[in-house]
């Protein structure tokens, strides 16, 4: 998909040098990869984001926000319009969350804080902003970090069956027909998948399809049409599916972006 022009993020500094900003971008938006020097929160208040860094890809609906800690390489993609609200992290600060990329689940306070901290609207007491910046640390350092994480192989046989994964999601052979096409047993790539990737051939698959479900719920294909095109057999399989790692059904998940407060 061809990249689009972004609509300017609106900065706005609070103490200490802390920009955030906030922006409307377009469907099939992407960030090239690159790094900060502080550390970055990115939430979609509307739509849905993948932030994806050598190691592996994290992606976030309205019910997530992605954390990426200091000089780590990344890129954004963004699906359906996106209300995307960037949140810069003063290096002082990192130290309180973890020390590689993550996403958490953003509960109604901490989305409220984040759309206040991320707000254009003029500081309304000094030091305002650096008391929700406080917030959103003390909720992050509370929360756990959920499982809408894909991680990549460095094996090279591994990464054979992976990229065959990511090309057709949909894809029904087994780990043994995939192992026949990269050159190793199904007992390998098993233990490949537990060692490299930690978790199971399906668990890398099932989220692997999620992520693919998320960005079609979110450009409007219906429930049923999300569940063929990524690879299950019916309707409630992906539904259970979902729900499992999202923590709500699709048709819940398409409610919410259809009555988001965020959009105009």
């Amino acid at each position: 998909m061809p990249k689009s022009r972004q609509p300017p993020l609106k900065p706005s500094a609070g103490p200490q040098n802390m920009p955030s900003g906030a922006g409307w971008l377009p469907h099939g938006y992407t960030l090239a990869p690159h790094t900060h020097d502080a550390g970055q929160l990115v939430y979609a208040a509307a739509g849905t984001l993948a932030t994806t860094t050598e190691r592996a890809t994290w992606v976030a609906p309205a019910n997530r926000v992605t954390w990426t800690p200091p000089g780590f390489a990344h890129s954004h993609r963004f699906y359906g319009r996106t209300d995307a609200r960037l949140l810069t992290i003063p290096v002082e600060l990192c130290g309180e969350l973890p020390e590689h990329p993550s996403v958490f689940a953003v509960s109604p306070l901490l989305r409220e804080v984040i759309l206040a901290v991320t707000d254009d609207r003029p500081e309304p007491r000094p030091g305002a902003r650096q008391r929700l910046l406080a917030v959103v640390i003390d909720e992050l350092s509370d929360t756990p970090e959920e499982s809408l994480h894909l991680p990549e192989p460095a094996d090279d046989r591994l990464r054979t069956v992976t990229d065959l994964l990511h090309a057709d999601p949909a894809r029904p052979a087994t780990l043994a027909e995939l192992g026949r096409i990269a050159g190793a047993s199904e007992r390998t790539l098993s233990r490949l998948f537990h060692t490299e990737l930690g978790m199971s051939f399906h668990r890398w698959r099932t989220i692997l399809r999620i992520h693919h479900a998320l960005a079609h719920l979110t450009g409007g294909m219906t429930v049923t049409d999300t569940a063929m095109a990524c690879g299950w057999s019916n309707p409630s399989s992906f539904i259970d599916a979902f729900n499992d790692v999202v923590g709500q059904t699709p048709g819940s998940y398409q409610s919410d972006l259809r009555n988001s407060p965020a959009l105009p």
